[in-house]
């Protein structure tokens, strides 16, 4: 472990997507919040060894490993950050725990419950050591979402009655896109139900502060089998490709209805096909006094109505989050002056950092990527049964 105290030693396993956005995150933490811990960007991993050499040098890491087995062996690392694809987080996460390193999962925590609830007994075990383990569910650091989740806290919406969340994307609306990890189940676990319906169920449980108790839903796969990548005619996941087309064994959309343990009812959809929808994450949660609405596509507002003023002039209010009182946002720009996608991973990081020095289990934690992996399991069950699945607490 790092021998300076004020020092937070990070390797990063994986370089891709989320490799460069957790990349920059590590980066401006420390320039724009005052931490109580320096990271350190130590070394990245990745299997390709020019490739990892070349992301190093462009993303601001000092040093390499061709492993993440050699990443987490190393005794000046302090935390392992995973931002891999989910068939490896629950084996990376876990060796590095028992290492006694600090863990950053990306989300979905795991490809099953199974493995879910084995990251969750290592990161207990960890944490009576000291050691602390956080899943990255990154949106719910959007400074709106973050005063969502303080106004129902506060009962400025009252008893909640209804959740709408949707995820919207038009990736592969194409059916000539190519087969990707995020299409083999062996990899990815499943489709837009475990990609960005996790993110959905999370802010729904996040901002009502309630989990969801029972579920009924449906999977539908609209395109089975699709070109494989032009690097590799070989068939994924040990499929012949000889056709050059592979099948794709995970779903494309979900949708289904959800009710909290609190008495709330919930509706969800996630899509990889809302043809003209980049990344629309939208939610509305009704209450007795009031409701909340947010829109990913204007992510620096909120909308607010009180139930309590006068009919004759109650209506919904737009906030623009970007005032000093508002959550993270007096670290940044002047009042007007908006923030964008990547911000969410550096609080992610400020957060993360925060806790690791005050000896606090940071959130959200293992058992918080847990549920929500219930949730994917029971919704996937659901369609299988076309019956309501209970969720266990």
């Amino acid at each position: 472990m790092s021998s300076e105290h004020d020092t937070l030693s990070v390797g990063m396993v994986g370089y891709a997507f989320m490799g460069v956005a957790h990349s920059q995150a590590w980066r401006n933490a420390p320039r724009f919040f005052d931490l109580p811990l320096h990271p350190r960007m130590a070394a990245v991993a990745g299997r390709d060894h020019a490739k990892v050499i070349a992301a190093a040098s462009r993303l601001g890491w000092e040093s390499t490993e061709s492993s993440w087995q050699a990443l987490v062996a190393r005794d000046d690392i302090d935390l392992i950050d995973v931002c891999t694809p989910g068939d490896t987080h629950a084996e990376i996460a876990i060796a590095a725990l028992e290492a006694g390193k600090h863990v950053l999962c990306e989300k979905p925590l795991a490809n099953s419950v199974e493995e879910a609830e084995a990251m969750v007994r290592a990161a207990e075990r960890a944490a009576a050591n000291g050691v602390r383990a956080m899943v990255g569910f990154t949106y719910r650091r959007v400074p709106a979402i973050a005063l969502a989740r303080q106004l129902v806290a506060e009962g400025r919406i009252g008893t909640i009655h209804h959740v709408r969340a949707q995820y919207l994307q038009d990736w592969i609306v194409d059916p000539e896109a190519p087969l990707s990890w995020r299409l083999e189940r062996a990899r990815a676990g499943s489709g837009a139900l475990g990609d960005i319906g996790a993110h959905i169920i999370d802010l729904a449980q996040f901002i009502t502060g309630d989990t969801i108790a029972t579920v009924t839903g449906r999977l539908e796969t609209f395109v089975k089998e699709r070109p494989l990548p032009a690097e590799a005619h070989t068939g994924l996941s040990g499929t012949a490709g000889t056709s050059g087309r592979g099948p794709v064994d995970v779903d494309d959309a979900a949708a289904f209805l959800a009710h909290f343990r609190g008495g709330a009812l919930g509706v969800f959809e996630a899509t990889r096909f809302a043809n003209g929808r980049k990344n629309a994450i939208r939610i509305e949660v009704n209450g007795s006094r009031g409701s909340l609405a947010f829109d990913f596509e204007d992510m620096n507002v909120l909308h607010f109505f009180d139930g309590s003023e006068d009919v004759t002039t109650a209506g919904f209010r737009r906030i623009l989050v970007t005032e000093p009182e508002h959550p993270y946002v007096a670290a940044w720009w002047p009042a007007g002056h908006v923030i964008g996608y990547e911000h969410g991973f550096t609080h992610q990081v400020v957060d993360l950092v925060t806790d690791i020095a005050r000896g606090v289990d940071p959130t959200p934690s293992f058992a918080d990527g847990l549920q929500v992996q219930r949730v994917l399991a029971a919704v996937e069950a659901s369609s299988l049964s076309s019956a309501w699945q209970d969720v266990p607490a």
